[in-house]
């Protein structure tokens, strides 16, 4: 029988990481589900970089316990590096070598027998788009078909999950969103993703879950929708099709919470912040603070409808993740450990 609880790709509770007096990681847990997209967001310093190190066993954790495709970090490191692939924040590539000859290169590391070589080899250049530039030496590349190259040899072990650094840094929007549907395509085969960037979008586009650190230390965790609701800002936009209608409705909302769908005693003194209905730039719109929820639209829709108040247009509006960030995260640490 199939568990109801599958085990996790990436377990870890409590994992500290210190440089003599700088603390990077402060005592983090996380728990990353087989087959999906995890992305760790966070500035420059605040531990991304050195969470990958440890849990693709580069360096060793100061505290702290840490499964990853169920093997211990720290007494089976070898079943982990045999289970994961990492591709960093810079390519790994030849540049002196072939497309062709590093992902040979990479399946000779990985002790593949001949026929499985040419077979492996075929496969990922097909498979990510660079059987024409195969024989081509790397350093005639693109930026995009150096990426992902890179990310073609982390595949040549078959890794079940693959640690992305910040894989789409400096790539062009139509390369950015080529490495999306690869990520994408992955996941669809049950291989799990942990992604760190620099992109919020990159995070909105393909996260199933999301976590941001600040000063070492997870300070929220969600989907990106749970994450944005976090923050204050979220409204419904109104447009009424003349001055009549919209009148009626700044009447009738005129005592609306100053969180749709919750009431401000339930969101404390954040719900006082946020004001009522507003006017938009709009001179036949209004806004009405909402949380973005399913409830709140029903119980704005009801009220309107109740007083017959017609509504020419309607849209949502939540904070972005960009929001998100910067509400949540501190100040960046110094520049001497922006690279951890």
């Amino acid at each position: 029988m199939t568990s109801m609880h599958p085990r996790p790709a990436i377990a870890a509770t409590g994992l500290r990481k210190a440089y003599g007096d700088h603390v990077v990681l402060d005592g983090i847990d996380l728990h990353v589900p087989a087959g999906t997209v995890f992305s760790l967001l966070g500035a420059n310093g605040a531990g991304k970089t050195t969470t990958v190190k440890i849990l693709s066993t580069l360096i060793r954790p100061d505290a702290g316990d840490a499964r990853v495709a169920g093997h211990d970090l720290t007494r089976d490191p070898d079943k982990v590096r045999a289970a994961i692939g990492v591709t960093g924040q810079f390519s790994a590539v030849d540049n002196l070598l072939t497309g062709a000859e590093n992902l040979r290169l990479m399946a000779d590391l990985h002790h593949l027998g001949r026929a499985d070589r040419r077979r492996r080899v075929a496969g990922l250049l097909d498979q990510f788009d660079l059987t024409e530039a195969a024989g081509k030496p790397v350093s005639t590349y693109s930026g995009g078909m150096r990426r992902r190259l890179d990310l073609a040899m982390t595949l040549v072990g078959d890794p079940r999950v693959i640690f992305l650094d910040e894989p789409t840094t400096g790539l062009d929007p139509r390369s950015r969103r080529t490495m999306w549907q690869i990520v994408r395509d992955l996941v669809a085969d049950g291989v799990t993703i942990f992604l760190t960037t620099q992109y919020l979008t990159e995070a909105d586009e393909l996260a199933d879950r999301i976590a941001l650190l600040d000063h070492g230390r997870v300070v929220a965790e969600g989907t990106a929708e749970e994450l944005k609701r976090r923050i204050p800002g979220g409204h419904i936009r109104l447009r009424f099709a003349d001055q009549r209608r919209l009148d009626a409705a700044t009447r009738v909302l005129g005592q609306t919470p100053a969180v749709l769908g919750q009431t401000p005693a339930a969101l404390g003194q954040a719900s006082h912040s946020l004001g009522q209905v507003a006017r938009d730039h709009d001179p036949l719109a209004l806004r009405v603070p909402s949380d973005g929820s399913l409830q709140a639209l029903k119980t704005l829709i009801g009220r309107l409808d109740d007083h017959a108040v017609e509504v020419d247009e309607l849209s949502v509006h939540t904070p972005d993740l960009d929001d998100v960030f910067l509400a949540l995260t501190g100040d960046p640490t110094d520049d001497k450990v922006t690279t951890r």
